[in-house]
C-alpha cells in the first residue's frame, strides 16, 4: 500500500488511514494507565488508588511540558518543510528533543525534592500522604523519559511515521501492564510497583524512539547539529502553550473536583472520580489522536499556501468529531456499568455512586472533540494565542466556575454536570473563532 505523505489530498479514507496509528496510540497509552489504576484499586485499596489520584495532576503537569514543545515543535517543524526548508526543519526537530531533555532533567529534580510539602498542599489526608510521596517521587524519577515520549508521539506523524509511533506506544503499554501484574498482583510491591512500572513503561516510550532517530532511517526527519535559540524555543512553546495548558488546567481542575467530592462525598467522591478520570482518557485519546495525526498536515498546508486543502481538512474534521462524539455518548451509557464494576465492584455504595456520575459525565463528550480539534487546528497554523485561549477556558475557566457553582444549586450531581456545561460553552467560543478567522487563513 503506497505510504501517505503530508502533501497528498486527504479523502475520509486516506484521513482514516493517516489518524488510525496516532487513534490507536493514544487509546493504548491510555489503557495502560488505566491498568495502573485497575491493579492499584483491587490489590492495595481504594484508599491508595484515591491517593494516586490525589498527587497525579501534579505529574501530568510536568509531564505535559513534553507535549507542549511537541506539539508547538512539531507545527513549526511541519510548516518549514511545506515552505520547503527541509535542513532547517532537521535543526528546528533536534532542538526541540535537546530542550526537552534538558527540561526534564531539572523539573524532575525539582518535583522528587518537593514532593512531600506538594501532598500535603493538595490536602493528602494522614491515610493518604505516604502512598502520594512514594508514587509521586518514583514517577517523577522517570520523568524525562515520560517528556520525551509525549515529544515524541507528535513528531513521529510529522516524520510521515505514525506507525512506528503506535509501535513504540504498544511495547511501552505491555511493558506496564506486565510489570503492573508482576509488581503489584505477584511481589506485593503496593504503589510503590505501579510507580516502577509506570516508570519502566516510559523509558520504553521515550528511549526508543530517540534511539530510532540517532540511527539511520527512512523517516521526513533527521538529528541535526543544532544549538538551542531563544527565539525559535520561545515560538514553539507559545504555539504549543494550548497543550501544556490544556494539561494545566485539567490538573487545576482535578483538584478542585477533588477538593468539591471531599466536601460532598469523601474519600468515595474522590475514587469515583478517579474512575472516570482513567475512563475519560479512553474516550477522549480518540480525539487527541486525530489532532495528532491532523496537525502536522494542517500545517504543512498552511506553509505551502494550500487552502483548498485546509477547507477540506476543516470540513471533514468538524464532521467527524461531531459524529463519533454522539456515538461515544451512547456507548458511554451502554458500559457505564460494567466499566464501573471493573474498577469498584468491590464496593458496592461506590459502584452505584461510579456508575450514576459516568452516565452525566458521558454528555461532555458530544462537544469535546470539536473543541479539542479547533484547539489544535489553531496551533496547526501557527497562532498559539487562539488555541491557548480555548484551551484556557475550556478546561480551567468555564470548568472552575461549573465545579464551584453548580453543586451549590444541585448537590453532588452539580460536580458530574460541571464538565457538560463547560464543554458547552467551549463549543460556542471555538465554533465562533474558527467563522471569525476564515478570512484570514483562507479556509
Amino acid at each position: 500500500m503506497e505510504a501517505i505523505k503530508l502533501s497528498d489530498h486527504f479523502t475520509y479514507k486516506k484521513l482514516f488511514r493517516f489518524c488510525i496509528s496516532p487513534i490507536m496510540m493514544m487509546i493504548f497509552t491510555s489503557i495502560y494507565g488505566v491498568v495502573d489504576g485497575l491493579f492499584v484499586s483491587n490489590y492495595v485499596g481504594k484508599t491508595s488508588f484515591a491517593a494516586i489520584n490525589l498527587v497525579m495532576p501534579f505529574l501530568m503537569i510536568l509531564g505535559g511540558i513534553g507535549f507542549m514543545v511537541g506539539a508547538g515543535g512539531s507545527a513549526l517543524v511541519a510548516k518549514t518543510i511545506g515552505e520547503g526548508e527541509k535542513e532547517e526543519a532537521d535543526r528546528y526537530f533536534t532542538m526541540m528533543i535537546l530542550f526537552t531533555t534538558m527540561l526534564g532533567v531539572i523539573l524532575s529534580v525539582i518535583g522528587i525534592f518537593f514532593m512531600r510539602p506538594i501532598a500535603i498542599l493538595l490536602h493528602a489526608t494522614e491515610a493518604m500522604l505516604d502512598d502520594c510521596v512514594v508514587y509521586g517521587r518514583m514517577v517523577l524519577f522517570f520523568n524525562t523519559a515520560f517528556m520525551l515520549q509525549s515529544t515524541f508521539q507528535t513528531f513521529l506523524t510529522t516524520a510521515e511515521k505514525p506507525k512506528l509511533g503506535l509501535v513504540f506506544t504498544v511495547a511501552a503499554g505491555v511493558t506496564n501492564m506486565a510489570l503492573d501484574a508482576l509488581f503489584i498482583a505477584v511481589f506485593k510491591w503496593g504503589v510503590a510497583g505501579a510507580a516502577l512500572a509506570t516508570g519502566i513503561s516510559q523509558c520504553v516510550g521515550g528511549i526508543l524512539p530517540l534511539i530510532y532517530f540517532l540511527c539511520p532511517n527512512g523517516s521526513l526527519l533527521r538529528l541535526a547539529k543544532t544549538r538551542l535559540e531563544a527565539d525559535v524555543l520561545l515560538k514553539a512553546c507559545a504555539n504549543g502553550s494550548s497543550e501544556l495548558m490544556s494539561n494545566i488546567s485539567t490538573s487545576l481542575v482535578s483538584i478542585v473536583y477533588n477538593f468539591q467530592l471531599l466536601k460532598y462525598a469523601g474519600e468515595n467522591g474522590v475514587a469515583a472520580y478517579g474512575v472516570l478520570m482513567y475512563v475519560q482518557f479512553i474516550f477522549i485519546a480518540v480525539f487527541v489522536g486525530y489532532t495528532i495525526g491532523t496537525a502536522p498536515v494542517i500545517s504543512y498546508n498552511y506553509g505551502a499556501g494550500n487552502n483548498d486543502e485546509l477547507k477540506n481538512m476543516l470540513r471533514k474534521s468538524l464532521i467527524l468529531t461531531s459524529v463519533t462524539g454522539i456515538i461515544m455518548l451512547c456507548l458511554a451509557q451502554v458500559l457505564a456499568c460494567p466499566l464501573a464494576k471493573i474498577f469498584v465492584g468491590y464496593d458496592e455504595v461506590l459502584f452505584d455512586m461510579t456508575t450514576h456520575a459516568f452516565k452525566l459525565f458521558a454528555f461532555s463528550f458530544v462537544a469535546a472533540g470539536v473543541n479539542i480539534f479547533a484547539s489544535s487546528f489553531f496551533t496547526a497554523l501557527n497562532n498559539g494565542g487562539i488555541s491557548a485561549l480555548i484551551s484556557f477556558l475550556r478546561t480551567l475557566v468555564f470548568q472552575v466556575l461549573s465545579v464551584v457553582i453548580l453543586p451549590l444549586v444541585f448537590g453532588l450531581d452539580g460536580i458530574w454536570w460541571a464538565i457538560t456545561v463547560a464543554e458547552a460553552l467551549a463549543l460556542v467560543l471555538s465554533l465562533s473563532f474558527l467563522f471569525a478567522k476564515r478570512k484570514r487563513y483562507g479556509y
